[in-house]
C-alpha cells in the first residue's frame, strides 16, 4: 500500500494545521507515503509568493527531504490523457494538476490523500481516495 499526498494535505502537514493529518502519519510506515513531483511543483511555486526568510521555505525543504517524492512516468500519462477525456467530454473539467496528480496516483497504485474530494469525485477511475484532514 502506497499513500499519495495531494497538495491541500501537504500544505496542511507543513503548515501544522492538521494534527488529524500528523496523527496518521505517526501510525503508518514513512516508506509508504509519497507525494507526485506535481505536488513538489506546486509547493515550490506557492513559495515564489513569499520572501525568503519565511518560514515556510525551511518547511517545505525539511518536507522534502523526509517525503518520497515521485517521478512522472509515462503510465501516469496515459492514466492523465484517459482522465482528461473523460472530464472534458463530460463537462466536469478540474485543474490541470488535480488531473496530473490523480493520473500519477493511479499510476503508482497509490491512495490519494485529499481533502479535495469534490473535484477527484469526478474521475471515473479506480481511484481511492481518503481525507485525513
Amino acid at each position: 500500500m502506497l499513500y499519495m499526498l495531494d497538495t491541500d494535505t501537504a500544505s496542511y502537514l507543513i503548515k501544522g494545521k492538521s494534527p488529524t493529518i500528523e496523527n496518521k502519519l505517526v501510525s503508518i510506515i514513512p516508506s509508504i507515503v509519497c507525494i507526485s513531483v506535481m505536488t513538489r511543483a506546486e509547493l515550490q511555486f506557492g513559495l515564489k509568493y513569499l520572501s525568503t526568510d519565511h518560514r515556510l521555505h525551511l518547511a517545505v525543504r525539511q518536507f522534502m527531504k523526509i517525503v518520497r517524492i515521485l517521478s512522472w512516468d509515462a503510465d501516469a500519462a496515459d492514466w492523465y490523457a484517459s482522465i482528461r477525456h473523460q472530464l472534458v467530454t463530460t463537462g466536469q473539467q478540474i485543474g490541470e494538476l488535480d488531473m496530473m496528480i490523480a493520473a500519477h496516483a493511479l499510476s503508482a497504485n497509490a491512495i490519494l490523500v485529499t481533502n479535495n474530494n469534490r473535484h477527484y469525485e469526478r474521475i471515473n477511475a479506480p481511484l481511492i481516495l481518503e481525507n485525513w484532514v
